[in-house]
């Protein structure tokens, strides 16, 4: 009981750092052009394709509780260094774009990070009744989040908010520190050992996991296409700095009270009743109705409710069902093959998706919707497919344990 309250903490104080910052982000990513994202969201995969081989080594050559508090101490870093050149106004437009990236490598790398350490902790059948609990701690997160730039960001003035997410970040290292002593298997505390790229490899190697890769490529690939339309419809109804930040703020508060609501009550009942794959299903379903009706009515109101709507779905089942597929793995492949899936791939995904946005809008929104539709129904199948794999690989592995 004691590690699981440690781990609610933890995603906690992870989620409300991020989604103190994200609305900033978000803000800036509208004020750097709309036509521009497709040009931030490349630039981000490629500081991802630079940045997981030095994750790779750094988890080689270190054991779990070195390098996980490294991780998150190196972001506290950086942060530090964008509230300074935030603080003094120092090519704000430029200082801006490098904050996005950055936020969005952040963000990807410190989830990462922490389902990986969430699927050493946690056996398979924990995970299908324990992880709505955990990662209702992210949803509480991310509803304080956004509640603290809504009420601080004109008080205190946007940089400084940064300060705010680095405290909670540093809180979160504490949590990880308490995780640890708690752990009950000292063995998993030793170097995993390998090489730098040994993540990409074991993604190609497995059929498995390569279907894992596969799922969270297509989502990303739709999630980019709402955000992209999005984006132009907050842009195009305001163009206050300040009041397209509260849009996003809002989405994100009313994001965290569904997800929250739901996690506490369904999510691990869900799982353990239906299974991974069901569970997994429904996030593209809501996809393909969404973007079906986004299509014919591309309005504020309709953005926002699927907006929410999608990322209730992603946060309050679909993602928890998403990381019990990862503890039927072995410990290299959920550090390595599943730091590659959380990170390169979305945001590969992410850039391959905002290209397609820019040549799909020349064919009207209509194209764009039935793109969005068919890779839905798509990632149903493959949902399926994976929940069923994961039942073979956690039956399996009782019969070794056995």
């Amino acid at each position: 009981m004691r590690a699981l309250l440690w781990s609610f903490a933890y995603f906690f104080c992870l989620l409300a750092s991020y989604y103190i910052l994200r609305p900033l982000r978000d803000e800036m990513g509208v004020a750097g052009g709309v036509r521009n994202l497709q040009w931030l969201f490349t630039g981000t995969f490629l500081v991802m394709l630079a940045a997981v081989p030095l994750y790779g080594a750094l988890v080689a050559r270190l054991p779990r509780r070195q390098f996980i508090p490294l991780v998150y101490h190196f972001f506290v870093a950086n942060l530090a260094i964008f509230w300074i050149l935030l603080a003094l106004g120092i090519e704000r437009q430029n200082v801006a774009r490098v904050f996005f990236i950055w936020l969005s490598v952040f963000n990807f790398f410190a989830v990462s990070v922490f389902w990986s350490f969430m699927a050493d902790l946690y056996s398979s059948d924990q995970a299908k009744r324990l992880y709505g609990f955990i990662a209702a701690g992210g949803s509480a997160g991310a509803l304080i989040g956004p509640a603290i730039t809504i009420v601080l960001s004109e008080r205190i003035g946007a940089a400084n908010l940064i300060i705010v997410a680095a405290v909670l970040l540093e809180l979160a290292v504490l949590c990880v520190t308490r995780l640890e002593v708690r752990d009950a298997m000292p063995r998993r505390q030793e170097k995993i050992g390998g090489g730098a790229i040994d993540g990409f490899l074991l993604v190609l190697r497995s059929p498995y996991i390569a279907g894992i890769m596969c799922w969270v490529a297509t989502l990303s690939i739709v999630a980019t296409f709402l955000y992209f339309e999005q984006a132009s419809i907050v842009a195009a109804a305001s163009d206050d700095p300040a009041v397209r930040t509260r849009i996003f703020a809002t989405v994100d508060l009313t994001v965290g009270f569904l997800t929250l609501a739901v996690q506490f009550v369904a999510t691990g009942k869900l799982i353990e009743r239906f299974g991974v794959g069901p569970a997994l299903a429904l996030l593209p379903f809501v996809f393909a109705v969404g973007f079906a009706i986004l299509g014919a009515w591309p309005m504020l109101a309709v953005v926002i409710a699927f907006q929410a709507l999608q990322r209730t779905a992603n946060f309050g089942i679909s993602n928890p069902a998403r990381e019990a597929l990862f503890p039927v793995l072995h410990r290299d492949e959920k550090y390595k093959a599943k730091n590659v899936i959380d990170t390169i791939v979305p945001r590969g995904a992410d850039a391959l998706g905002g290209w397609l946005v820019a040549g799909l809008r020349a064919l009207g929104m209509e194209a764009l919707a039935l793109t969005a539709c068919v890779l839905s129904v798509a990632m149903i199948v493959l949902s399926i497919g994976l929940g069923r794999a994961q039942v073979r690989r956690a039956i399996v592995g009782t019969q070794k344990q056995g």
